[in-house]
């Protein structure tokens, strides 16, 4: 049997996925100390007090830098995420940060090198590599069922009130994009060995424009990779205020010279109506009587369990800290190609034009 390491876990950020984190974390058979953090310390205070955490602060150094911890999760907004993991690697301390790992070249490229500095284990947060049906696609690409993969396409769905809610919590000029970076790093992770060299795209705008946020609504993009492969990425984050998936509606395909997967994630096949109403995932106050089932993105509550991606993707990481277990989280380098092809896809809104990998800020 493999001896387990004791982890102690700091969770930065008791947001949502923060929550959801120190929750898995309190849980896990390695963990014996558990540390939670927020700017809001009566919010790390409620935390600390549901997963029986043994400390909790609103100084979020004082949580990375307790003598107990050795692993440090970052669940704060993505504009925050630079100063708590360059603390983190600063004090030799393995970090798991939500996607993505920056949202601009300078800001990745000075983790990246921190780490490398340091010698840390950096991984991020892309929990669609943890979803049963990307597993098992994974798989058959490894064993060479496919052949060579000639084409792909992902395109994900969700409705134009994540969409806002989403943006609240980014800068002024973001873009929906945001949305579809699960399926780039999913396709840069299923094609991997074949990195992208250029990137045309195409959006429509308008409803989300007139909420006061300058992004669009629809965008489609095809890259081309190094052996002359294409994907095709497209998202829309306009649909109806209450359209009945609670997160991602995706759909993602590949086609080799040996074979092709066609994966419908679109979660229409587990429909539930109720007087009742229910809860959406992320956004407070935001109900609704017809459900896709299942479609809640970063997994769901059952019979007291949280069952789906991110609790396969924090045991992973915590069993990959503890007992030396290999996992597929993505690397820093991973999220950086990631974030290349997402800067490139909003590059080529802005011009018209293709743009060539690799490309400067």
């Amino acid at each position: 049997m493999r001896q387990r390491k004791e982890l102690g876990i700091a969770v930065i950020g008791s947001g949502r996925i923060g929550t959801l984190r120190a929750t898995l974390a309190a849980d896990h058979p390695a963990v014996r100390f558990l540390a939670v953090s927020d700017c809001d310390p009566e919010r790390a205070r409620k935390l600390a007090e549901t997963t029986g955490a043994q400390f909790h602060s609103g100084d979020n150094l004082a949580a990375i830098s307790r003598p107990e911890v050795n692993a440090v999760i970052v669940s704060t907004i993505e504009v925050e995420h630079t100063l708590p993991i360059l603390q983190a690697l600063e004090l030799g301390k393995p970090v798991l940060v939500e996607k993505p790992l920056a949202l601009d070249f300078r800001e990745a490229d000075r983790i990246i090198a921190a780490a490398g500095k340091a010698g840390v284990d950096l991984r991020v947060g892309y929990s669609r590599r943890f979803k049963k049906r990307y597993l098992l696609a994974k798989e058959q690409i490894v064993s060479g069922r496919l052949g060579r993969i000639t084409s792909g396409a992902a395109r994900v769905y969700n409705s134009r009130s994540q969409a806002l809610q989403t943006l609240k919590r980014l800068p002024a000029d973001s873009s929906s994009v945001s949305g579809l970076v699960y399926y780039i790093d999913l396709m840069n992770w299923l094609l991997a060995g074949n990195p992208a060299v250029e990137v045309f795209a195409r959006g429509q705008g308008g409803i989300i424009k007139g909420a006061g946020y300058n992004t669009n609504d629809v965008t489609w993009a095809i890259v081309t990779l190094s052996d002359g492969a294409v994907v095709n990425f497209g998202v829309c984050y306009a649909l109806p205020q209450h359209y009945p998936s609670l997160g991602h509606a995706a759909r993602v395909e590949l086609l080799g010279t040996d074979g092709v997967i066609i994966i419908d994630d679109d979660h229409t096949d587990q429909l539930m109506y109720s007087e009742h109403k229910a809860p959406h995932v992320y956004i407070p106050d935001h109900d609704v009587n017809m459900v896709f089932l299942g479609s809640g993105t970063p997994g769901d509550w059952a019979l007291g369990e949280f069952q789906g991606p991110v609790a396969t993707e924090t045991r992973a990481w915590l069993d990959h800290l503890s007992m030396g277990r290999p996992c597929v989280l993505a690397t820093a380098e991973d999220a950086r190609r990631t974030l290349e092809i997402t800067l490139a896809i909003e590059r080529s809104l802005k011009t018209g034009a293709p743009v060539t990998l690799p490309f400067a800020a």
